[in-house]
């Protein structure tokens, strides 16, 4: 009550006399119920009312004083060490100069505590209470002054309206100041308060890793992970893992201000809710709150890297595919050559000879290595598909003697079709290959037995279809399922079943290819695949293939009747000329001898720049080449545009182990041209030539 008493200027112990300013109103209100009208009741009430407002009053100005005082203790707490190490003379003031706190320097320089700061300007300036009135109406205005001493010293305040805290510094001639921010003057709760309520998620903490403060943000961004946290009692190292060295040892170089760039990514420790990693971009600041303290802020980017991981992951198939691209064109090279040379020898033969077994054993091994390389080649989308109109109903009636064999007794085979089924466009040996390489997966996963369904649909989407991270655009599909009730795919494995060589079975036991070339050959025909699986349950694969107009859909080309090597040759006025380029010796070696037995005339180069320079006689006749696509230097389609510039009518067919959108369906890198897939045989060789001879003598006459 004294102090309040104080404050507001009144005497001592008059607050103490509020019931005597009570009473005279009490026995005014009772006069003036006795005697309505009294004057002297009147001024009993209007007296003792002024009296009791001037102490209401006094006490709110009194707790505004104290509210303030509290605020300067607070904010003098967050600084006292600061200024006890500063090396300078420096008061920590009130508003009205009376000093708070004194360095050990300001003691020195005053020969003990100084009451005011008054009392020290008086000492340095003659005129100190005009000084000091002026420093301090400048420092009110631009939040600092300083005026300077006569022997080139200089005296400082900092200090603003709002602080509760003046800081008075004496600098010596040539010394660098120390500089004290009159944010720093500021109560600490204030600062807490303005962490909290910003939207981004913020953590204070130690040099050494300790929280001192998680905002609001951060606390729902961990939670969210299933940290609790409150801000106390955790560590930065116990909530992320380090950018590749210790955790403190980043801070401790934050800290000390010595990190160009002090941003990390790092990773929650442990699980986080959902089974996936999250990882946070974490920026580092000083804290201007406390020396030598650090202000976190925290970024979500588990997004980002799980866009990062796809990424990685892309090129890294790309890469496989590439690699799968550049072994099957050598393979089939070789394959070529191998096939090529055993049916030569096979042709000097008869089954009855005890080396024709051996040889077709050759032959028929020949045809798993090529079938091989092709799955290779379905997964990178790189082999060349036979594309013609298909109904489903009669590929899937076709393939079900054997897949009933492949299934076996234990597992029946349901198929249902569409009776309204539209048709397709695709290479029916690769889709049968899908199929097959489905069901079998199928059986597979029911070692006891069970139903393996196969259907086929319509399906129409009228808006794009999104899941698994692709879009189906709008438009008629055809829908194939295979279905199976067998132990399903663990929800970890899900994610990679369409990598190359992945597989959950044993060693030995698959080469984890099947699937990838499935989505290979789905994607290369323009449609789309997927898979829903439960453990337990089991599993279903959903394809969806463009569907064709019924009025668009062209009728599938006849089937070309079986040739023998050994049929006659075709009537001719004279013996056609061949040009064979191939850069690799055993298979233009097989070429040259088999086009040769057939009765043809083989020019034999190995590069295309050889080629040419025989095509510069003009004289020579040439009615067809026989080129590889890929080969060192100039490449097939190059050198035959140039040949064909002196010779449009002449023939060409390209042989290669795999292409690169140069035969996609429809266009043909020239004119008057086939295509010739590697590994092929002496038969597929010959019947390539007649036919495209035959094509090109109809269109000449």
């Amino acid at each position: 009550m004294a102090y309040w008493d104080e404050r507001v200027g009144l005497p001592r112990g008059a607050v103490s006399a509020v019931p005597l300013l009570v009473l005279p109103m009490v026995l005014g209100s009772a006069a003036l119920l006795v005697m309505p009208g009294a004057l002297a009741g009147r001024a009993a009430v209007i007296v003792a009312t002024i009296a009791v407002a001037w102490y209401l009053l006094g006490g709110a100005v009194s707790l505004a004083h104290i509210l303030r005082d509290h605020r300067a203790r607070r904010a003098l707490s967050a600084i006292r060490g600061e200024v006890a190490a500063a090396p300078e003379p420096v008061w920590v003031c009130d508003a009205e100069g009376q000093i708070l706190f004194q360095n050990s320097a300001a003691r020195e320089m005053h020969d003990g505590d100084a009451a005011s700061v008054l009392d020290v300007l008086s000492r340095l300036r003659a005129d100190a209470a005009a000084e000091m009135a002026q420093l301090s109406a400048r420092a009110m205005r631009l939040g600092s002054a300083e005026i300077e001493l006569g022997n080139g010293d200089a005296l400082s305040l900092s200090g603003s309206p709002d602080a509760p805290l003046q800081i008075w510094a004496y600098h010596t001639a040539g010394a660098a100041p120390d500089q004290f921010e009159i944010a720093a003057a500021m109560d600490q709760s204030d600062s807490d308060r303005d962490i909290e309520t910003l939207p981004v998620a913020m953590l204070r903490i130690a040099s050494d890793g300790r929280v001192r403060q998680a905002n609001s943000a951060a606390r729902r961004l961990l939670d969210r992970d299933g940290v609790a946290t409150n801000g106390q009692g955790l560590n930065l190292s116990t909530l992320f893992e380090g950018p590749g060295r210790p955790l403190i040892q980043w801070l401790s170089e934050a800290s000390a201000g010595s990190l160009a760039n002090p941003t990390e990514i790092l990773r929650l420790r442990g699980q986080a809710r959902g089974g996936q990693d999250r990882h946070f971009q974490v920026a580092l600041a000083p804290d201007p709150a406390e020396r030598g303290g650090l202000v976190a802020v925290l970024t979500d980017i588990s997004a980002m890297k799980t866009l990062e991981a796809q990424f990685v992951q892309s090129q890294k198939m790309q890469a496989i595919g590439q690699l799968a691209g550049g072994v099957a064109h050598d393979f089939n090279n070789l394959l070529t050559a191998i096939r090529g040379h055993c049916d030569l020898l096979m042709l000097r033969r008869d089954k009855g000879d005890p080396d024709y077994s051996d040889l077709d054993q050759i032959s028929q091994n020949t045809n798993r290595a090529a079938a091989l390389v092709g799955q290779l080649l379905a997964f990178s989308r790189k082999q060349t598909l036979r594309m013609e109109t298909l109904d489903l109903r009669d590929t899937v009636a076709d393939l079900t003697h054997l897949l009933n064999r492949l299934v076996g007794e234990r597992i029946t085979l349901s198929v249902s079709h569409d009776p309204a089924l539209r048709p397709i466009r695709a290479d029916k040996r690769q889709l049968e290959q899908v199929i097959m390489n489905l069901v079998v997966n199928a059986r597979d996963a029911m070692p006891s037995g069970g139903e393996i369904t196969i259907r086929t649909e319509n399906a129409l989407l009228d808006q794009v279809l999104r899941r698994d991270r692709v879009s189906l655009p709008a438009g008629d599909y055809v829908r194939v399922t295979v279905s199976d009730r067998g132990c399903g795919i663990a929800p970890d494995h899900l994610a990679k079943i369409f990598e190359p060589f992945f597989t959950t079975k044993r060693t030995g036991e698959g080469t984890g290819l099947g699937l990838s070339t499935a989505y290979g050959i789905v994607k290369q025909t323009g449609g789309f695949i997927f898979c829903d699986s439960q453990p337990g349950v089991g599993t279903s694969f959903t394809i969806y293939l463009p569907a064709l107009q019924h009025q668009d859909a062209p009728a599938a080309a006849p089937r070309a009747e079986a040739r023998t090597v050994i049929a006659p040759r075709l009537e001719r006025q004279r013996q056609p000329r061949l040009l064979l380029v191939e850069d690799e010796a055993p298979v233009r070696a097989f070429a040259a001898r088999a086009l040769k037995l057939k009765g043809y005339e083989v020019i034999e180069a190995d590069s295309a720049e050889a080629a040419l320079a025989i095509l510069a006689d003009p004289a020579l006749r040439v009615d067809l080449f026989l080129t590889d696509v890929v080969m060192p230097g100039m490449d097939g389609p190059s050198w035959v545009a140039r040949a064909r510039k002196a010779r449009p009518d002449a023939a060409v067919i390209f042989m290669s182990g795999y292409t690169e959108d140069i035969f996609a369906e429809g266009h043909q890198p020239t004119a008057n041209s086939a295509f010739l897939p590697k590994p092929f045989t002496l038969t597929e060789l010959i019947g390539a030539v007649e036919d495209r001879l035959r094509v090109t003598a109809a269109s000449l006459h």
